[in-house]
């Protein structure tokens, strides 16, 4: 094998060192400064973007809690007009109810007025009719005339007012 001949070492040590420090050099001096430039401008990048996306949520977190608090005061809010709702209606339903029990009461009044006036018609009616009843049933009985329709009114009313 050639290259394992001690005799051409000097000159493959030449090429060696002729293509090897350029190389060298290139790479020291040009594409690691590249390299290095390159890996710290994404190391930036995405420190930057962290960074952006930690204060980002933190935003984010905070438009949630205020629209959580909005939402609770939006439904502390909606109870309270529910409550004032509930109010008013119970409150417009008792005076409702109130003016028809005022109603019915005066239509009962006036019921029990009326059913006492025709109770006193009918029991001065039927005080008239048993009085004559028993003025003509006596003279029936008897054959004469008694007293009259008063005296027997008187009787019959006080009867009646033991029957009471």
């Amino acid at each position: 094998m050639p290259q394992l001949d001690p005799s051409v070492f000097p000159t493959q040590i030449f090429w060696l060192v002729l293509t090897f420090v350029p190389l060298y050099l290139l790479l020291w001096r040009v594409v690691l400064p590249r390299m290095s430039g390159m890996l710290e401008a994404r190391q930036h990048k995405i420190d930057n973007d962290l960074t952006r996306a930690a204060a980002l949520r933190d935003e984010a977190e905070a438009v949630l809690a205020e629209c959580e608090k909005t939402m609770a005061g939006a439904q502390a809010e909606a109870q309270a007009m529910l409550r004032q709702v509930e109010e008013e209606t119970a409150a417009k339903t008792e005076a409702e109810v109130e003016k028809v029990n005022e109603r019915l009461a005066k239509e009962t009044a006036k019921a029990e007025a009326s059913i006492e006036k025709a109770k006193q018609e009918a029991y001065e009616n039927l005080k008239s009719v048993v009085s004559e009843l028993a003025v003509s049933a006596t003279e029936k009985v008897i054959g004469m005339k008694l007293g009259g329709e008063d005296q027997a009114g008187k009787a019959v009313e006080a009867a009646m007012k033991e029957q009471r």
